[in-house]
Parts: structure tokens; C-alpha cells; sequence
């Protein structure tokens, strides 16, 4: 009878034996081991591994029969892959998902736009003492601004997904930088116009909720409301991050050096832009936020301005369209046109300090940001229809009150309505950006884009209404009535919306 072998050399149960006509078992099963570690994902590891396809490979893991496993070299790697974590030389998942550093990103640089939007309502008794210039007149070149905001919202949207997001936002804030930074010169109206009203609201409008819409699409397959509603707040916080200071800059110093500070504002976040703001989740090979596969980056869409024409073409057609755009526009009149451009003049027209005002304003940014995510929220779990037709009916409720409580300090009543306003102040973004992706899909960032020129042509013309309405009438009493009744026919509108049929099942 022929003796065991040494066990230096091998032993019967297979461990490490050597045959004589071929390598050792443990060799090829450690080479095996490397290969899995190395060149196939988590999963795909633990299909090699699989005790039904390898069954040598399972019978030299399995610690209960072999406990001299873990001193095999590389046994370690192996075991670990086992126990899903990861082997030597493969890199972890991040806890926290990239979409939400890109997020965080877009959040800072909305609300660097927002800030540099407050600064006209800033400017209208500074301009008017300065130049002579009608407020009316002034008016106009916010108008301007704000109609632009809107109108090239939706091109935006389209040339980022022809040239990439990243690209277009650092280009937008260096237009802003330099329409800022050029009205320290002016000597005329039509320089505001062109500096503060084209150049300011093109910057602005590549900046617009558009490209939080564009974001969120590409980013996020879940949390979608939670996310527009938290990006949506971001133009709040720019209110509340910038409004009091550059206030009180207007006050002290005059309305030049808040020009200034806008226009290096605007600088400093271009690297911040142009390092972290990722165009795709493909191009750093993360799929999107809650997304179950992998999904490629699409091929640059070429032809940004005929397909942004080509979208509203097919868009126009459906009435859904035309009460979203009307119901944004009374949106938009009743916030941006109105309450952002005419509250600071309407409270000092009482006899309160243009600071205390303005940092009123900025209160009411405090809470939008409780007020705009909380939408958010309730968007992922309840009819944004019907959220829309509450949210505008206690808006008009709350201007209807306002010009009674308007006084030369600050009182309980006033600060009741900062709140209540506050908290309704944008939160309508959030359903309506759900009611564009519900009925429009994947041209849903585009529709959206011209759903928010309609909010900002109805805030430019109440911005231009409300400065003639207070250079004729004497006061702004008028506008808020008016603002208020509009938005109790937005409120019904909201309800008219249909719903989208699902579609029919496959057969």
C-alpha cells in the first residue's frame, strides 16, 4: 500500500494536494479566486463562486469543512467577497448618492440668481432720487428682466442638452457679472434697460427653474417632488442670504457697491459650477437616484432652438398647457411682478425704513423654504392638482388683507402675513413641475421652461402695472385687490386640469 504523501505536499481531502500530472487544486482555485476579484462586479463574483457551478471552489471555502481555509493566502478576499463586501482593490460605494451633491450645487447657484433678481426692487427709489428717472420707467427695465428670466428659460433647457448643463450655467453667470458690474457706469435709461434688463435677464433666465427641472430629471427617478421643492426654495434663500445685506448697502453707501457685490458674487460661482456640477450621473458612472439600471448619457441633442419651437408647437395644442401657463403667469404676477418689486416702495410709502422692509422680505424667503420643500413632500403623495387650487386661493386670500396692514413698523398682523405669505410664497413649483412630467414626458423640462416664461411675463407686467398704478393712483392698494382676485381664478383653474389617461395595458 502506497503511503500518504507528506502534507507539506497535499492531503486526501483535496485542500492542497498536488497531483502528479497536473497543478495543485489550491493554485488553480486561488487563481480563480484573483480573476472573480479582479474583473467581475460584486455579483457577478458571487456567480462564480456559486457552489452549484464550482463545485471545487465551494468545497475549499466551505469553513466548515475546511478550517484551515483562512490560511490560505487570498483566502481572506474570498471570504469577504462571500459576505458581500468588497475585495482588495475595489472601491466602495459611496454612502451618500452623487445626485445629491449636484443637487447641492444646482441649490447654490439658484440661489445666487435669486439674489441677483432682488436687487432691482432695491434700486427704484435710489434710481428715481438719482436720476429723475419715473418709476414707471424703472419699472419697465425690471419688466424687461424679468420677462427674459422666463423667456429663455426653455432654450436653456434645450442648449443644455446640446452643449451640457455645466457649460451653459458658467457662461449665464459671467453674463450676469458683466450686466451687473456695467450699470456702475449708466447715465441712462436705456442703459439700465440694456445692462440690468437683457444682459441680468438672460443670465438669469439660463438659471431658472428650468434648469432645476433639467436636473432633476436627469438625476433623480425618486424623491423627484422633494427635490424640485427644495431647488424651488432655493430662490428664497438667495433672499435671505443677500436681500438684507445688499439693503443696507443701498441705505449706507448707495446703490453702486451692491451693484458691484452682485456682479462678484456671480464670479465666484463659476468654479464652483465648472468643478462639481456634473453634466450626467453616466459621466461619473453612477445611475440616477433611485433608478434601478444603468442608463447612458443620450447623444447631444442638436438643433436647441428648433426643438425648443418644436415643443411648444406640440405643446400649444393641448389645453392642459394653456391652463398651466395661465395659472404660472397669475404665479408669477402675484410674487415676482408684485410682492419682490413693489413691497419694499408700498411699505415705505408708510413710513417704514426700506432696511426693515427689506428684511421682511427676506423672512418671507425663510419661510418659502419650509413652505416650498413641504410641497415638495405632499406633491409625492397627493394630487397636485388640487394642491395647486389650495395653494392659490389662501395666496389671494392673504393680498387681499395685505393693504390694510401695511404701517410704519413692524405689528403681530404683518408678521402673521410674512408667515402665512411666506409659506405659499413659490410653492406652487413643485405640483406644477409634476403636472408638465405627468403630461409631457420627456419634453417635460422644455414645457416646463415655457410654462415659466408665462410666470414671468405675468410678473413682468404687474412689475410695469404696479409702478404705473403708483405713479397715478398714489398708492399700491389697487394692485394688491387685483393681484388677489387673479389668484382666485388660478385657483379654479388648477382644478380643471385633467388627468393623463394611463396607457393601455400590452397585449
Amino acid at each position: 500500500m502506497r503511503p500518504w504523501p507528506d502534507p507539506s505536499e497535499g492531503c486526501p481531502s483535496g485542500h492542497s494536494m498536488r497531483g502528479r500530472e497536473g497543478p495543485r487544486l489550491d493554485d488553480v482555485t486561488q487563481t480563480n479566486r484573483d480573476a472573480a476579484a479582479d474583473t467581475a462586479p460584486a455579483a457577478d463574483t458571487a456567480t462564480v463562486l456559486d457552489t452549484a457551478t464550482v463545485p471545487e471552489t465551494a468545497a475549499v471555502l466551505d469553513t466548515a469543512t475546511v478550517p484551515e481555509t483562512a490560511t490560505v493566502p487570498g483566502a481572506d478576499a474570498a471570504a469577504s467577497v462571500r459576505a458581500g463586501s468588497p475585495g482588495p482593490g475595489r472601491r466602495t460605494r459611496p454612502r451618500v448618492h452623487r445626485a445629491w451633491f449636484v443637487a447641492a450645487v444646482t441649490f447654490v447657484t439658484i440661489t445666487g440668481a435669486a439674489a441677483f433678481r432682488s436687487l432691482p426692487g432695491l434700486l427704484i427709489d435710489p434710481l428715481h432720487q438719482e436720476f429723475g428717472w419715473s418709476r414707471g420707467t424703472i419699472g419697465a427695465a425690471v419688466s424687461l428682466n424679468l420677462a427674459l428670466y422666463g423667456l429663455t428659460a426653455p432654450f436653456a433647457a434645450a442648449l443644455m442638452d446640446r452643449f451640457g448643463i455645466r457649460r451653459v450655467v458658467a457662461l449665464a453667470l459671467l453674463v450676469i457679472s458683466l450686466g451687473s458690474g456695467l450699470t456702475v457706469w449708466m447715465t441712462a435709461a436705456w442703459q439700465l434697460w440694456l445692462c440690468w434688463g437683457l444682459l441680468v435677464g438672460l443670465g438669469t433666465g439660463s438659471m431658472a427653474l428650468a434648469f432645476a427641472a433639467t436636473v432633476t430629471n436627469r438625476w433623480f427617478t425618486e424623491r423627484r417632488g422633494l427635490v424640485s421643492g427644495i431647488l424651488t426654495a432655493a430662490s428664497a434663500s438667495g433672499q435671505l442670504v443677500f436681500l438684507p445685506v445688499l439693503s443696507w448697502m443701498v441705505e449706507h453707501h448707495g446703490w453702486r457697491p451692491a451693484a458691484v457685490t452682485v456682479a462678484l458674487a456671480a464670479l465666484a460661482v463659476v468654479p464652483l459650477v465648472w468643478l462639481l456640477l456634473h453634466d450626467h450621473p453616466a459621466d461619473v458612472g453612477h445611475k440616477p437616484y433611485g433608478a434601478t439600471e444603468f442608463i447612458p448619457k443620450p447623444p447631444p441633442a442638436t438643433g436647441a432652438a428648433r426643438r425648443t419651437l418644436g415643443v411648444l408647437s406640440t405643446a400649444v395644442r393641448t389645453g392642459t398647457f394653456w391652463l398651466l401657463a395661465g395659472t404660472f403667469a397669475i404665479c408669477g404676477a402675484s410674487t415676482n411682478g408684485l410682492v419682490q418689486t413693489h413691497f419694499v416702495p408700498a411699505e415705505h410709502d408708510h413710513g417704514m425704513p426700506v432696511t426693515t422692509a427689506a428684511s421682511l422680505l427676506a423672512v418671507i424667503g425663510v419661510f418659502d423654504v419650509v413652505g416650498t420643500i413641504a410641497s415638495g413632500w405632499f406633491t409625492d403623495r397627493f394630487e397636485p392638482r388640487r394642491l395647486l387650487a389650495l395653494y392659490y386661493a389662501l395666496r389671494g386670500l392673504s393680498l387681499v388683507f395685505l393693504p390694510m396692514l401695511l404701517a410704519p413698523s413692524v405689528h403681530p398682523p404683518m408678521l402673521f402675513f410674512i408667515v402665512f405669505y411666506g409659506l405659499d410664497w413659490v410653492a406652487t413649483v413643485p405640483p406644477t413641475l409634476a403636472l408638465c412630467r405627468e403630461q409631457y414626458g420627456e419634453d417635460s423640462a422644455i414645457v416646463f421652461g415655457w410654462v415659466l416664461a408665462s410666470h414671468q411675463i405675468g410678473a413682468a407686467v404687474v412689475a410695469y402695472l404696479g409702478g404705473v398704478a403708483r405713479d397715478v393712483f398714489g398708492s399700491y392698494d389697487l394692485v394688491w385687490y387685483a393681484s388677489g382676485t387673479l389668484c382666485a381664478a388660478a385657483a379654479l383653474m388648477s382644478l380643471v386640469i385633467r388627468r393623463r389617461p394611463a396607457p393601455a395595458p400590452a397585449l
